[in-house]
């Protein structure tokens, strides 16, 4: 969680945003400010070319052209402080609280901040999109723009990627400035699981990220906490014509836990109380949550297993 500089690992939440709020099909006319740029990886855009927002993202994605982010942000946002303000919002709703933006391309400034747990937390969610995650996975491609002859070709700047020699790597960003060192974020899948790793300021980013991505395959494995109809608890029931009611999980809860923790997985229920009759079969009497550590590893639904009518009279009337 301490706090680093992301360096070009920001063009992913730029990606997001731009995926979001623009077309792929759409052209867009570079500025003289997005041409102007012309520190670290470019593209080397010129004044009045234009192209479509696909064909910068290939550019951001890929070769990390931090001319192409300017570019990007302007045609989306109108300016690149508005789409800046735009990133920061997303990071707050994917829940990237120890994270904040002043530039769309990874630029050194003092406000322009994340932590590997807040990269990590994006990066999942940029997965998602079928297109962010095709261009993540693509060693090289081919820029094109509109009315001219010009083509660029250009190659994935993550290593890990582009020699294949981690059997299952499909992405994602290399990030590199002085300040924050030699970045990366990786993923594999193998076996239908998918895995990030995030390696920040490393002297050999690729041996590290491949490293972790061992040990996740290796170490951490699948683990059931609970499974729907399983759990079953005795909760009192007040005024009922039976004095407890079964109580059982809603649904089914698994998370990746490495060996080495399955022993410190810990379970706290929570019953509502005081909990009277008439009690409906299926209706919510409380919740299991699971913890390791101080740290929530997620949460079930208890509900009752059947239906407690009213004592007396009550018991012949149905429970609806």
């Amino acid at each position: 969680l301490t706090r680093r500089e992301p360096a070009s690992r920001t063009k992913i939440l730029t990606a997001i945003v731009a995926l979001e709020y623009g077309r792929l099909e759409e052209g867009v006319t570079v500025s003289r400010r997005a041409a102007s740029v012309r520190t670290g990886s470019v593209l080397g855009l010129r004044a009045g070319e234009k192209l479509t927002l696909e064909n910068l993202l290939k550019a951001a994605l890929i070769m990390s052209a931090n001319d192409s982010t300017v570019a990007i942000a302007e045609h989306v946002a109108g300016t690149e402080e508005t789409f800046v303000k735009m990133m920061n919002a997303k990071a707050l709703v994917l829940g990237a609280t120890r994270t904040r933006f002043a530039n769309t391309n990874g630029y050194h400034h003092p406000q322009h901040y994340s932590c590997a747990w807040d990269l990590a937390m994006i990066t999942r969610y940029a997965l998602q999109d079928p297109v962010f995650n095709r261009l993540v996975a693509t060693r090289r491609a081919t820029v094109e723009f509109y009315a001219s002859d010009r083509r660029e070709e250009i190659s994935n700047t993550n290593r890990l990627l582009l020699s294949g020699a981690y059997p299952g790597v499909d992405g994602v960003k290399t990030g590199s400035t002085p300040r924050a060192g030699n970045c990366l974020i990786a993923s594999a899948t193998r076996g239908g699981r998918r895995l990030i790793a995030v390696v920040l300021c490393s002297a050999d980013r690729y041996r590290d990220a491949a490293a972790l991505l061992d040990y996740g395959f290796l170490e951490v494995q699948r683990v059931s906490l609970c499974r729907a109809g399983g759990e079953a608890l005795a909760v009192p029931v007040a005024r009922g014509a039976a004095a407890a009611v079964r109580a059982v999980a809603a649904g089914d809860l698994e998370v990746d836990l490495a060996r080495d923790q399955l022993g410190q997985v810990r379970r706290e229920v929570r019953l509502f109380s005081p909990l009277a009759a008439p009690v409906r079969a299926g209706q919510k009497v409380g919740e299991m949550v699971y913890y390791l550590g101080d740290s929530e590893l997620g949460r079930v639904d208890l509900v009752a297993a059947e239906s407690v009518p009213l004592r007396g009279l009550g018991r012949f009337l149905p429970v609806k």
